[in-house]
C-alpha cells in the first residue's frame, strides 16, 4: 500500500489542528528539489558501512537534502494464506508510532522537522522512502531508525488502520480498473502467491492481528535482504554511520517463505466479471522474458512500439486514432523476481470491447509475424534514449531508479551503458524477439463490465484480420 497520499493528508490535518505551518514550505522544497547533474555524469559510489551494510551513494551537495530509498525482499508474496493483505497492512502502520513515541506524537515530530517518510509494497519487496533537510537530518534519522527497528503496532492504531483498509477494499470492489487487474493476476497465476490479492479481501484483512504484523516485520526486516540507495547532501562516511544506526540492529537473515518460479497460464483464456457500468475495462497479458534475459532490452523496445509509446504506439493508433474505440490503450513489461509479463489494458463502451480486443490481438499477431518497420524501430530508440535522462532529474527519482537496478542485480555501470544497449538493437533482433514473446494465442484476458456479445472462455476467439478504418478527411 502506498502511504504517500495518506501521509500528505496527515501533514495538512495536523498542521491545521496544531498550527504547525513552518514545515509546509520545506516539504514543498523536498518534493521539487532537483539534482543538477545528468545521468551520464553521476558518480555512483558503492560503499560498505563499518557494520557491513552495502549501499549506493550519489553525492549532491548543491541542495541541502537527502533522499534515501531502501527495500526488503519479500513483499506481498510473503503474506500467509488466509492473511492476504498483511504486507500492505504493515506499510500503513509504519508511521503509526515507534519506540516510546505514540502515533500522533510521532507524526507531529515528522512534520515539525519537514521529514518525509513512506512505505509501499509490491509482490516481491517492501519499500521505504525517506527524505529530510540536512539541518534536520539527525532528528529525522532517529525517527526513521525507530520506525525501521521498533514500530509499535498499538492495538488502537491497528484497529483504526484496519477500518480504513476495509473501507478502501469496499471502494475498490466497485472500481472496474482495480477489479480487472486483481482478477487478471488471479486468472494468470492460479495457486501461486502472485495470483493472490496484495491488498487482500474484507475477510482476510479482518483476520489480521497485531501478532501477524509483528511476525511479518520480524521475518522480513533483515540485513541480508536489504538494498539501500542514498542521493543528496551526505558523504560516504556519514552514510556509513547512518546505515549502521538505522539498519545495523536488524536480524542478520530474513526468514522468507520460498516462492516458486512461474509464468502466466498458457493456451489463452478469457474471463468476464460482470459489473453494471457503461464502460468495460479489459486487462490482457502474456508471459515475457526475465529482466536479465539477453532479449529483455529488445523486448522493451518492441513493447514501446506496440503499446508502450503513448500516441506513437501501434495499439493507440489502431484502437483510438483510427477507430475512436477507446480513450487509452497501453502495454508495459513487468519483470518480477519469479515471473515476467507483458500486460496491458483498454477501456471502452460495452458495445465496443469485442472489437477493441480483436484489434489488439490482430496487432500483436502482426508484430509477431512481421516485426516493426525500420522507421518505427529508429523512432522508438530515439525516444527511449532521449528521454532516459528524465528519470534522473530529481534526487528522489535517482534514488528510485538506482534502487531498482540494485534489486535486479545490475551494477552502477548500467546507467552509463543503457542507451548503448538500446541503440544496439537491430531490426533483425526486434523481429526475432517479437515473434518470441508476442503470442496472442496465449493471451490471458479479464474483462470487467457488461461487454456485448462476449463470454468467459477457455480459449481466445479465432483471430481475423482487423478491418481497416475509413480514412478521415
Amino acid at each position: 500500500m502506498t502511504v504517500i497520499s495518506r501521509a500528505a493528508a496527515k501533514v495538512v490535518h495536523h498542521a491545521a489542528r496544531f498550527g504547525i505551518v513552518s514545515a509546509l514550505p520545506a516539504l514543498a522544497l523536498l518534493f521539487t528539489a532537483s539534482a543538477s547533474q545528468p545521468a551520464s555524469a553521476m558518480n555512483i559510489q558503492k560503499i560498505k558501512s563499518p557494520g557491513g551494510i552495502e549501499a549506493w551513494l550519489v553525492e549532491e551537495h548543491s541542495v541541502p537534502l537527502l533522499s534515501l530509498r531502501y527495500a526488503f525482499d519479500g513483499g506481498s508474496s510473503q503474506d500467509p494464506v488466509g492473511k492476504e493483505g498483511l504486507a500492505n497492512f504493515l506499510t500503513a502502520m509504519m508511521d503509526e508510532g515507534a519506540g516510546d513515541i505514540k502515533s500522533e506524537d510521532y507524526q507531529e515530530r515528522m512534520e515539525d522537522i519537514a521529514m518525509r517518510m513512506s512505505y509501499d509494497d509490491s509482490k516481491d519487496s517492501l519499500y521505504g522512502s525517506f527524505e529530510t533537510l540536512t539541518k534536520n537530518r539527525d532528528k529525522a534519522v532517529e525517527l526513521l531508525k525507530l520506525s525501521v527497528q521498533k514500530p509499535r503496532f498499538d492495538t488502537d492504531a491497528v484497529e483504526r488502520i484496519k477500518q480504513q483498509l476495509l473501507a478502501n477494499l469496499a471502494y475498490a470492489d466497485k472500481d472496474p480498473d482495480k477489479v480487472a487487474i486483481r482478477e487478471w493476476y488471479a486468472q494468470a497465476f492460479p495457486n501461486h502467491p502472485y495470483g493472490r490479492s496484495a491488498t487482500g479481501t474484507a475477510e482476510t484483512v479482518s483476520k489480521i492481528t497485531r501478532d501477524d504484523l509483528v511476525a511479518y516485520h520480524k521475518n522480513n526486516f533483515a540485513r541480508d535482504n536489504l538494498k539501500v540507495v542514498a542521493v543528496g547532501d551526505i558523504n560516504a562516511a556519514e552514510l556509513g554511520k547512518l546505515l549502521d544506526d538505522v539498519f545495523g540492529s536488524l536480524p542478520a537473515k530474513a526468514d522468507l517463505a520460498p516462492v516458486a518460479q512461474t509464468a502466466p497460464v498458457k493456451g489463452g483464456s478469457q474471463k468476464i466479471v460482470e459489473m453494471g457500468v457503461p464502460q468495460s475495462v479489459a486487462v490482457f497479458g502474456v508471459g515475457a522474458m526475465a529482466r536479465k534475459d539477453p532479449d529483455f532490452i529488445t523486448a522493451f523496445v518492441v513493447n514501446h512500439i506496440l503499446g508502450g509509446g503513448g500516441f506513437s504506439a501501434k495499439l493507440m493508433e489502431e484502437v483510438r486514432e483510427k477507430r475512436g474505440l477507446a480513450y487509452s490503450v497501453y502495454t508495459y513489461l513487468q519483470p518480477y523476481q519469479h515471473a515476467s509479463i507483458l500486460v496491458g489494458s483498454v477501456a471502452t463502451k460495452n458495445a465496443s470491447m469485442a472489437e477493441s480486443l480483436k484489434i489488439i490481438r490482430s496487432e500483436m499477431k502482426k508484430m509477431a509475424d512481421n516485426g516493426p518497420t525500420a522507421e518505427d524501430l529508429q523512432a522508438a530508440k530515439d525516444y527511449l534514449t532521449g528521454s532516459y535522462a528524465l528519470r534522473f532529474d530529481t534526487n528522489s527519482k535517482i534514488a528510485s531508479q538506482l534502487l531498482g537496478l540494485m534489486q535486479e542485480g545490475f551494477g552502477p555501470d548500467y546507467v552509463e551503458n543503457r542507451n548503448a544497449m538500446i541503440n544496439a538493437v537491430t531490426l533483425a533482433d526486434a523481429k526475432r524477439v517479437a515473434a518470441r514473446f508476442l503470442q496472442p494465442d496465449n493471451l490471458v484476458v479479464t474483462i470487467v463490465g457488461k461487454p456485448v456479445g462476449m463470454n468467459s472462455a477457455a480459449t481466445p476467439p479465432v483471430l481475423q484480420p482487423a478491418v481497416a478504418a475509413p480514412t478521415r478527411g
